[in-house]
């Protein structure tokens, strides 16, 4: 089952895993620790406070070196922030409304088990960050195209979200619902996408369809039991 069809079975009651790798292309993060940095033994002190950031991508936690300009200290207080990171092998960037495009050295890294489970209180945002990474990476789409499709994902997330968040609906109708969703947002993103990218979204659906026919099945015969 592909990764993006077990994020949906996830939102729709189940728990599926979801692991990101790291790569040049910015991605959505997580700050989840901000500490005082200790200067290690032989390390120069620097002027001003510096911190230990840690940012969660995907399945990784990075731990970075952060120095606030100016003496700001408001990074302390960013626990639980999202903001959207560039990593490479020994850097983390991200863009600061203080500091703009901000590069920032990497202390460490830890890979999370496997089973990383989603984070339901953040369902519809991790929805809409997903499924943009996801298509812009599929179909190797441009700044520009992702600029123009960002309003249909955000009308696509905003759809879903309702569906998901009804208790009313069962665990069918609520895949039954996100199909026809993703259908409707298909249809006014295609105009944008070259002929071999439209043809990778065709595939692409196509082999989405037949999982989703198995869960749907798989959840009629739970019903019957």
């Amino acid at each position: 089952m592909s990764q993006w069809v077990r994020t949906i079975v996830f939102c729709a009651a189940i728990l599926p895993a979801y692991g990101q790798t790291s790569s040049s292309k910015f991605q959505p993060g997580t700050i989840t620790a901000v500490t005082a940095h200790q200067n290690a033994a032989g390390e120069s002190a620097a002027a001003g406070a510096r911190y230990d950031v840690s940012v969660k991508v995907g399945n990784t936690i990075y731990t970075v070196l952060y120095t606030p300009p100016n003496g700001a200290n408001g990074v302390e207080y960013s626990v639980g922030f999202d903001l959207l990171v560039s990593v490479t092998s020994d850097t983390l960037t991200f863009n600061s409304k203080l500091s703009g495009t901000t590069v920032v050295p990497i202390l460490s890294r830890k890979t999370l088990p496997e089973q990383s489970i989603l984070d339901p209180s953040k369902a519809p945002s991790q929805y809409f960050s997903m499924k943009q990474q996801h298509l812009s990476e599929t179909l190797d789409l441009s700044e520009d195209q992702q600029a123009k499709i960002k309003p249909f994902l955000e009308q696509e997330t905003g759809d879903v979200g309702q569906i998901l968040g009804n208790p009313v609906l069962s665990r069918k109708d609520k895949l039954y619902r996100w199909e026809k969703i993703v259908q409707s947002s298909d249809e006014k993103i295609k105009q944008f996408l070259s002929q071999t990218q439209l043809a990778k979204l065709q595939d692409l659906r196509k082999e989405q369809k037949q999982e989703l026919k198995k869960l749907i099945a798989e959840a009629k015969a739970g019903n019957q039991t």
